[in-house]
């Protein structure tokens, strides 16, 4: 299947899953296109797709130009203080910032260039050391610091589930994430409502649980080749 024809059956399948939980919200496919070259990338925007996203600044960096058309790019790897700068310019939504001291840096760079960037604050539900994120018990007081700063956007939480078989658990992780987002909302009478959560393996369970964006490369572009 072509790449517009995988994005098409998916979200078909999203929309059937939505339907059957009542649900009218909008939820949106976040097209992962990172190890893929542009000319990929381009045919992918020339099929309809304009919501992608990568994992690296600097691979962003070296393909968006060459891009045309209308489409929105948004980060979903790890970001690095020191790599604020280009995040702000590059990408539209930052899904990734776990502490104040990186959401300090994006703020400050979007102040400079008369940005209000758009994040997502990113959890670790599976409490896996592997993984960034910040602990659900301390993201409510990274909320309160995040909501002070001029130049930031806060538009919900997003986290990764943990890899495995297990159903359940990952289940939970979408569930717990989910939670923790109305318990913020309700304590600190904020309206967040982007959940950034599911990927190829488990976006199904992801919708079920509420998800509003859901990250997919490999179903969507097939599988990747690693150098």
């Amino acid at each position: 299947m072509s790449i517009g024809e995988n994005y098409n059956r998916i979200s078909e399948e999203i929309r059937s899953i939505a339907r059957s939980l009542g649900r009218t919200d909008e939820i949106q496919i976040v097209a992962v296109s990172k190890n893929f070259p542009a000319e990929t990338i381009q045919n992918a925007i020339d099929s309809g797709i304009t919501l992608l996203a990568e994992n690296r600044i600097q691979e962003a960096k070296a393909k968006m130009p060459k891009l045309t058309g209308t489409f929105s790019v948004h980060l979903v790897g790890h970001l690095q203080s020191n790599k604020a700068r280009d995040a702000v310019k590059l990408f539209d939504v930052i899904h990734s910032i776990d502490k104040i001291s990186t959401a300090k840096k994006v703020d400050a760079e979007a102040s400079a260039i008369g940005k209000r960037q758009k994040i997502l604050i990113q959890i670790n539900a599976s409490g896996e050391e592997s993984k960034y994120g910040i602990e659900p018990e301390k993201a409510p007081q990274l909320v309160k610091e995040i909501t002070d700063l001029n130049n930031i956007e806060l538009l919900g939480l997003m986290t990764i589930a943990p890899f495995t078989d297990n159903k359940e658990l990952v289940r939970r992780a979408f569930k717990e994430t989910r939670d923790l987002m109305l318990e913020i909302n309700a304590q600190e009478g904020l309206q967040l409502r982007e959940l950034s959560m599911g990927m190829t393996s488990d976006y199904v369970q992801a919708v079920k649980e509420g998800s509003t964006m859901v990250r997919i490369g490999r179903a969507i572009f097939g599988e990747r080749t690693y150098t």
